[in-house]
């Protein structure tokens, strides 16, 4: 199965692209949903969170008040590390059972992805707490440029979706178990380390 992440900067086209994917029939796991899943009422990420932070930034029904508590760390730098730290790894937990799930049910494409709608002073906040644009350029396989007509783009996924659906090659089926297992790893230190600070 190749596992492709999809990022970019806020409102850049994200979930127009997921959006393409699904209509592919490709899976998409979406590591907002996850990150919500974290921060239930009595989850693990809940009870952090809250002792961190403060029951100031419950709804009054026990449940996180996400607009409250984005207003919080989006503006301040320190207290977003910090929320970072706390989450990672709950979200890394959920992605990874996500793609194992996607796994045993033999699905070829996995996507992240994550978009969300604020006012335009957070808004302004989570793109300057965002790793800048040219890194994350630098860094990609594949960039999709989402800058000119709707029918670009729909171009450019055609040739991109040809690229992330085609088999992988020998190298890349060992790289991917591989990665797999370092993966697993990384979770089951991760999950380790959480309990051991709770």
């Amino acid at each position: 199965m190749r596992i492709v992440g999809l990022t970019g900067g806020i409102a850049s086209g994200k979930s127009t692209v997921s959006n393409l994917l699904k209509a592919n029939d490709v899976p998409v796991v979406d590591a907002d949903l996850v990150s919500r899943d974290v921060l239930k009422k009595g989850t693990g990420g809940w009870k952090k969170v809250v002792a961190a932070f403060g029951e100031d930034i419950l709804l009054p029904n026990g449940e996180v008040d996400r607009a409250k508590l984005g207003q919080i760390v989006f503006s301040d730098s320190a207290k977003r590390q910090l929320l970072n730290r706390l989450l990672a790894p709950y979200i890394s937990s959920g992605i990874f059972l996500e793609i194992l799930k996607l796994w045993i049910k033999g699905c070829k494409l996995r996507r992240l992805m994550a978009r969300d709608r604020t006012s335009e002073e957070d808004a302004r906040n989570r793109i300057n707490a965002q790793m800048p644009l040219d890194i994350k350029r630098n860094k990609a396989d594949i960039v999709i440029d989402n800058t000119g007509s709707l029918d670009d783009l729909n171009e450019q996924f055609r040739k991109v979706l040809f690229e992330v659906t085609r088999p992988l090659t020998w190298t890349e089926f060992w790289l991917s178990r591989q990665g797999a297992v370092s993966a697993l790893v990384s979770v089951i230190v991760g999950v380790l380390v959480c309990r051991k600070v709770l």
